[in-house]
């Protein structure tokens, strides 16, 4: 039994390494098919990081979508404070800021332009605010819905604004983004099932007399076709890993100027790249799909050959 399952590993061993040696004997024509799969699965790596990033962005963009606790003309600062202290209690809420009316007026005159104006006044007449950031803002309209409904009833809270309309174009745009990465990735997903599909009906074509001699001492299918599948194994991982390294160049040449740009917006955005574990499901994917469009050319090529 143990001889067997080693003669069986000897078997897929000769049948994964001979492949290679095969593709590389034929350097120019393997080149041109992995750098054709290199760079489809590299638009569809692209496509995913940069919705990647932009996702990175619109986190960094909570902040704008906080609610304002405009409290009634009665409440004090001191009861302003401790109702601030309250709502930091709630699990729906990420951060608490309390501004007092004095806060409130001195920001105003700085930013308004009318301070000796609103010097002339008796009295402040702008209210004590309490700005809310809650949890996962841009991820359910509902939540937020429910967050608001809930301020809105306590008694010392005239009325609540939020920036819903900005919340709905953020996620509307973000399912579109993410949508439109499915659909692009799909069909390039499905150009290397053919591309690979066509190289190795092209090589079993080369191969036909090897082929039929197989079969006439008796060779399964499932041992004709191991070679083949091997050889789109391994154009679909050689695809992958040019893939990523092609985006991973793109990605270096756009750091700099991104950060920069980002530095320019006093932001501190940076751009990010595919992980260990995305390398690995992209080389996954790649040589998966490599191997499904191998499969079903020899599956189908096999049954029409027949030996004379």
């Amino acid at each position: 039994m143990q001889e067997r399952f080693e003669a069986y590993l000897l078997n897929h061993a000769h049948g994964l390494f001979s492949s290679l040696g095969r593709l590389s004997r034929a350097p120019f024509t393997s080149s041109m098919t992995v750098l054709v799969l290199a760079i489809a699965i590299s638009l569809a790596a692209c496509f995913y990081i940069v919705v990647a990033n932009i996702q990175q962005l619109t986190g960094n963009l909570q902040s704008s979508n906080q609610m304002s606790l405009f409290l009634k003309d009665h409440v004090t600062d001191a009861a302003g404070q401790k109702l601030a202290e309250q709502l930091r209690q709630n699990a729906s809420v990420e951060a608490i800021k309390f501004i007092t009316k004095a806060q409130a007026m001195a920001e105003f005159k700085a930013n308004s332009g009318f301070g000796d104006a609103l010097n002339a006044l008796d009295s402040n007449p702008l209210p004590s605010v309490i700005q809310v950031l809650p949890k996962n803002t841009l991820e359910n309209n509902d939540e937020i819905d429910k967050l608001m409904a809930e301020f809105k009833q306590l008694p010392q809270v005239d009325f609540v604004q939020v920036d819903m309309q900005w919340v709905e174009r953020v996620q509307t745009i973000m399912l579109i983004a993410s949508r439109g990465v499915m659909l692009v990735g799909l069909l390039l997903g499905f150009a290397v099932t053919f591309i690979t599909g066509n190289t190795i009906r092209l090589e079993l074509q080369n191969r036909q007399d090897e082929v039929f001699i197989s079969k006439l001492v008796g060779a399964t299918h499932s041992f004709i076709q191991r070679p083949f599948l091997y050889t789109g194994f391994w154009l679909g991982f050689i695809g992958g890993f040019l893939a990523w390294l092609i985006v991973t160049i793109v990605l270096l040449l756009l750091e700099n100027p991104v950060e920069k740009l980002s530095t320019l917006y006093n932001g501190s955005f940076e751009l990010l790249f595919l992980s260990f574990s995305e390398f690995i499901m992209l080389l996954m994917i790649s040589s998966s799909l490599a191997v499904l469009g191998s499969w079903a050319v020899l599956h189908y090529q096999l049954r029409q050959l027949k030996p004379q």
